[in-house]
């Protein structure tokens, strides 16, 4: 009784868990398409890298280019608000040497002389005498460059991804009232409210929307009272956020594992082997 309860409350908080998290998940992926914010986090790397805050010389040139933006054309300046949302290391190579040999009868020596940022200079000309006039070496070492300013870039991004998931998690928590404290005390003391989760839902579908609600959540009188029961609230929102972190296809795969688990059952008792006769006995006696 006492594994079965235990296993019953896991299953029920592994399943609010992985529903947040898809929820979460989900909202946080269409904020980011709607906003744009993979873009344009790409687009001020790329004005940092050329020192050209105000996209208005080298960056912009660069962000002009086809293989950049193939939706460009090339012929004309774009509109900052077509931005790519990737870009291929060896097409950056190319289109900012494009862009510095603007003019074919300059050497790229002098092109790059003729840069107003000494940064941005100094990092081109060292690339550039490391290549020894090889321009294929010299693409590659600005891909390079490139790349290790992308994994900065991407770890910055994961960092407020994060940040954000946590805010929308706490505010879809706040709202549905999802309270890991009263929620472990009420499926500790009734856990056959998690005994119709069968499987893991494979996407945010109304049966799964269905067996959240069948969950011990919810406002039952709002707004609450600010006594010590409010403060032991608010750490069980605060747990509940903290658990989208991990995302949903953790807590998806943990719930597919205790639904196994409690399918699987006790471990049925060995039965007694009946002993066998040895050919010695079950040869008849000679008279």
């Amino acid at each position: 009784m006492f594994g079965s309860t235990v296993l019953e409350v896991a299953i029920g908080l592994t399943f609010c868990y992985g529903i947040l998290a898809l929820v979460v998940s989900t909202v946080q992926e269409a904020l980011a398409a709607a906003f744009s914010l993979r873009a344009n986090m790409l687009l001020d790397a790329v004005k940092r890298m050329l020192d050209d805050p105000r996209c208005e010389a080298l960056a912009q040139s660069l962000y002009d280019h086809p293989l950049v933006n193939p939706h460009g054309g090339g012929k004309a300046r774009r509109p900052l608000s077509v931005k790519p949302s990737y870009i291929e290391p060896a097409h950056f190579a190319i289109a900012l040497l494009d862009s510095l040999r603007s003019n074919p009868a300059i050497p790229l020596q002098a092109a790059i002389d003729a840069l107003p940022d000494e940064q941005v200079k100094r990092v081109l000309l060292a690339l550039h005498r490391q290549a020894g006039g090889d321009l294929q070496r010299f693409q590659d070492g600005i891909a390079g460059w490139f790349n290790s300013a992308m994994e900065r870039l991407s770890g910055v991004y994961k960092r407020r991804q994060l940040l954000i998931s946590f805010l929308l998690a706490l505010l879809l928590t706040i709202m549905l009232n999802i309270d890991s404290i009263h929620l472990f005390q009420t499926l500790w003391q009734n856990p056959t409210l998690a005994a119709q989760i069968q499987a893991a839902p494979s996407a945010l579908d109304a049966e799964a929307l269905r067996q959240l609600w069948a969950m011990p959540i919810g406002w039952s009188s709002f707004p609450p009272q600010l006594d010590s029961a409010f403060a032991l609230q608010v750490a069980g929102w605060l747990i509940t956020a903290g658990t989208t972190l991990f995302g949903a296809p953790f807590w998806f795969d943990l719930l597919q594992r205790a639904i196994q688990l409690r399918s699987t059952g006790a471990k049925p008792q060995s039965q007694p082997q009946p002993a066998t006769r040895s050919a010695r006995d079950s040869v008849p006696a000679q008279t």
